[in-house]
Parts: C-alpha cells; sequence; structure tokens
C-alpha cells in the first residue's frame, strides 16, 4: 500500500482546467498537471484493502495498487515498468478511459476513490519526459509474417505485442495517418495527435512496418493476404446508426463521426474548414448522450455555435449510485463531461419523431415528444410517449451520436469468414473461422471502450503466437506480461 492512514489524511485530488473562455478558443488539450507531491499523495491513498477489487474493473488487469504503492515513493521508473507491463499504452487510456477501475475501487464505497486514471496519465508522461520509453525490437526474429488490418488500439496492442514475440508485422490502415478513431474520432482537445505519432515513432524503430492508405479488398488485393502466415482483423465498428424519421435526409443532419473527423482534419491541416459541417452561429441539436455527443458539444462550442442543445431518450440518470446498481458494477449515474460544463442544454427522456426543413432542402427544425419507461419485473422497460408533449425545437445542425451497429461487411464476405445471424464474427480464442485469420477490438465483441481494444489486441497476440509457434510467452492479464521497458 501507499500510506498508513494516507486515504484518511488524503483528499482526492483532480487535474485542473483551463478556464473555459480560453480553452474555447483552440482544439488543444486543456488540463493542468498537478504538483509532483500532490501526485505522490493521491498514491498513497490507495488502501491496502486486501482484494484489489479495481484490478477486476480493469479490463487490462493493471496492477493498480502496485504502482499507486512506486509513486507514492517516488519510485516512478519502477511504476512505469509496472503499468507497462499491462497496458501498452496508457497515454491513451489516461486521457480517454472512463476509468472503470475507479468504479470498483474499495475506497470509493464509503469516499471518493483513488484518482488512478490521472496517476496512469502522468506515470506515462514522466516516462516520456526522462527518457525511460525507449524502442525495444526483439532479439530473434522467428520469420513469420503476421498482417494487422486496422490501426487502432486494439490494432497497435497486437501489433507490438507480436513485434515483441519476434514476428514480422505489418499494420494496414486504410486512412492516410495511423491511429483509427484515437486519431479521427476523438477531439484534440481530449488527446493531441502528437501523442499518437511519438507512439508510432516508438513502434516504427521496434521494427512494425506501418502501410498507409492501403485498404484490403480495394487498392490492396485480398490475394496478397496469403503471403502472410497470419492475419489480424482489427478494423472497428464502423457502420453508424441511422435515425429513419421523416425529413432524415435534409441538408444539415450529419453524423457524428463525420463532424468530428473533419475537424481532426482541420487541425491536423490536411482539410479546409466545411461551411457545412461547421457549427458557427447555428442552432446544433446532438442526438445522443454519450461520450460521442459530448464530444461534439465540446466541437461545436469551439466552433462558436448559437446554442448547443442534447437530447437523449433515456431518463435522467441518478447522482449517485442506486440499488440496481451496486458496487463494484459500473455505475451508471449521471455524467458531466468537460464539454457539458462549456455550455449546453441538456434534454432526457425525449424522442425525436421528426426533422423540419425549409422550401430548399435545409434542415430548420425537429419535432418531438416527452417519454417514459414503464417498468415490469422479469421484462425489459418499456417506451411509452407522453400524451401533448410535442414540442417544435429551432434547429440548423443535427448531429447523430447514436453509436454503431457493427463491421463493415465486404472485408468479411471476400475473406469467406463464417458470421453468426446478426453479423458478428464467429470466433473462439480469437481465432475466426479460417484459422490463420483471427479478429480483435470493437471488430469482435462490438462497440466498446479503449481499454477493451487494447485487451483483445493483447490477448488475440497470445492466440497468434500459440498458432505460430505452438507455445506463447506473451502472458495474458491474469499474469501479466514482460516489461516493454527495461
Amino acid at each position: 500500500m501507499g500510506k498508513l492512514k494516507g486515504f484518511i489524511e488524503y483528499e482526492r485530488a483532480e487535474e485542473g482546467y483551463i478556464p473555459v473562455r480560453k480553452r474555447l478558443k483552440n482544439f488543444k488539450e486543456f488540463t493542468i498537471k498537478p504538483s509532483e507531491s500532490k501526485l505522490q499523495k493521491q498514491g498513497g491513498r490507495c488502501m491496502d484493502c486486501g482484494v484489489p477489487f479495481c484490478h477486476s474493473g480493469c479490463p487490462l488487469g493493471n496492477l493498480i495498487p502496485d504502482f499507486n504503492d512506486a509513486v507514492y515513493h517516488n519510485e516512478w521508473e519502477k511504476a512505469l515498468h509496472i503499468l507497462h507491463s499491462t497496458n501498452n499504452f496508457p497515454e491513451f487510456t489516461g486521457r480517454l478511459c472512463p476509468a472503470p477501475c475507479e468504479a470498483a475501487c474499495v475506497l470509493g464505497i464509503i469516499n471518493p476513490p483513488v484518482s488512478i486514471e490521472m496517476i496512469e496519465k502522468y506515470i506515462i508522461e514522466r516516462g516520456f519526459k526522462e527518457g525511460w520509453i525507449k524502442p525495444m525490437p526483439p532479439l530473434n526474429r522467428t520469420g513469420k509474417k503476421i498482417a494487422i488490418i486496422g490501426s487502432g488500439p486494439a490494432g497497435l496492442a497486437a501489433a507490438q505485442q507480436l513485434n515483441k514475440a519476434g514476428h514480422f508485422v505489418e499494420v494496414l490502415e486504410r486512412d492516410n495517418k495511423v491511429g483509427g478513431l484515437l486519431r479521427y474520432g476523438i477531439p484534440d482537445f481530449k488527446m493531441e495527435k502528437n501523442i499518437i505519432d511519438r507512439r508510432v515513432e516508438v513502434l516504427i524503430k521496434e521494427g512494425i512496418i506501418f502501410k498507409t492508405n492501403t485498404e484490403v479488398g480495394k487498392n490492396f488485393s485480398i490475394e496478397k493476404l496469403k503471403n502472410y502466415d497470419a492475419v489480424v482483423l482489427c478494423a472497428g465498428a464502423t457502420i453508424k446508426r441511422n435515425l429513419p424519421i421523416k425529413g432524415s435526409e435534409l441538408n444539415g443532419i450529419k453524423q457524428a463521426m463525420e463532424f468530428l473527423k473533419l475537424q481532426n482534419e482541420v487541425v491536423d491541416g490536411l482539410q479546409k474548414t466545411s461551411k457545412e459541417l461547421n457549427a458557427e452561429g447555428k442552432n446544433v441539436i446532438v442526438i445522443g448522450g454519450g461520450d460521442t455527443g459530448s464530444d461534439c458539444i465540446g466541437t461545436s462550442n469551439r466552433h462558436g455555435a448559437k446554442s448547443v442543445t442534447n437530447f437523449e431518450i433515456m431518463s435522467k440518470p441518478s447522482s449517485s449510485r442506486t440499488d440496481e446498481n451496486p458496487w463494484p458494477y459500473w455505475p451508471f449515474k449521471l455524467k458531466t463531461t468537460s464539454s457539458h460544463e462549456e455550455g449546453i442544454q441538456r434534454e432526457w427522456s425525449i424522442l425525436t419523431k421528426e426533422f423540419i426543413g425549409d422550401k430548399n432542402g435545409n434542415v430548420t427544425g425537429l419535432k418531438t415528444v416527452e417519454v417514459e419507461w414503464i417498468k415490469k419485473e422479469g421484462d425489459r422497460p418499456q417506451l411509452k410517449e407522453v400524451e401533448g408533449s410535442e414540442k417544435l425545437w429551432p434547429c440548423d445542425m443535427a448531429l447523430l451520436a447514436l453509436g454503431f451497429t457493427g463491421h463493415e461487411k465486404s472485408l468479411v464476405e471476400q475473406l469467406g469468414i463464417d458470421t453468426n445471424d446478426r453479423d458478428q464474427l464467429i470466433s473462439k480464442n480469437y481465432q475466426t473461422s479460417i484459422p490463420h485469420i483471427f479478429s480483435a477490438g470493437d471488430m469482435r465483441r462490438g462497440q466498446s471502450l479503449i481499454v477493451w481494444a487494447i485487451s483483445e489486441g493483447r490477448e488475440a497476440a497470445v492466440q497468434v503466437d500459440k498458432f505460430l509457434t505452438g507455445q506463447s510467452k506473451l502472458e495474458t492479464k491474469e499474469k501479466g506480461d514482460l516489461p516493454l521497458v527495461r
């Protein structure tokens, strides 16, 4: 543990934020680093709780009490070794993970939990600052060649693990830069893209080959995959959910990811701002209350939107856990992000019924109705519209942040991989119906968290390694792994 009674003596601390009026002027990260002494005290809040439920809360099985203890004792390089033993990319999860580990923290039963995510972020940032993170190419090569399709967190994790095992790894990415939704979905104000670039530079020096603007099944033929001993599909779940109601074809109704990707490309200098996908001076309505919706809110406010309103069909969550949602499970309670704090009108229990447009085919408003959820024991809650609750909202841009329905079918069909009646890949131990083709991440399990994608990439790498060599020195999350830093 960190400090005896530290959880009693020290209060939870979090990163500070640059004031809203200043941070809305650009797309840079806006967090303020706590002092070294404050971070050490946060590590000292970790309890000697006997059974660290944070381990099970984390999909990667991070050794959280161990690195907290190292931070408290000012042993930052040791903390980095511990963190990297289970997590290839703490710089991603330390910024973007919703921290299910903190939801499962034992201290969180009675007090605010340990600031695990913040500690994780500054361990890895200290590692880069001090030069402790160096390329570690394998000492020996197996001669086996692996293609990884997709360079999101699952693909990158699988690539690093399999390269570490001594295989030749090539990552095929259809976009013009590496990162998947990390680069073309997450706004820069949550993670600037130099964070991806510095890690990719390390991976290249370790021997991984990245081929961008390469889409398998289009400008890279399926036949070429026969040149590889194994293939890992990490192409994500990219089919966006639509809202098939009257008026959905009107101009100004856009998918959230189209809106967010363009802004990422604008910040990167790859595209010019599009008036059609810019919220400046517009009444913006974001339909969908998850993280993607929150990202649209922050982006719209930075554009200078006239107003931003967020619709969520579910009822407003409780501000704390309920009896139906006990510890250590993930708490389905009200979440207020930094983007919400920047200016937003949030509407709960609301259903969009129709988009209204003008004679030029542009959206000008939305018709909605309030709903209530009827619960019956043993049945799923049923949606009921509230009579007389119809309302018309002015709207110049509607952003659909409704999640994803699954992976694109074309590649899977061309490969001839078996799927189930919901078009999900049939796999066992990450291996598809074609023995040398594996899958990981959102493409295998459906839309999920970045931390799950990294876990999937690591676990798939173990199975690929066993398939190619009969055994694997890459350990699973239950046992930890060889450190990535000497």
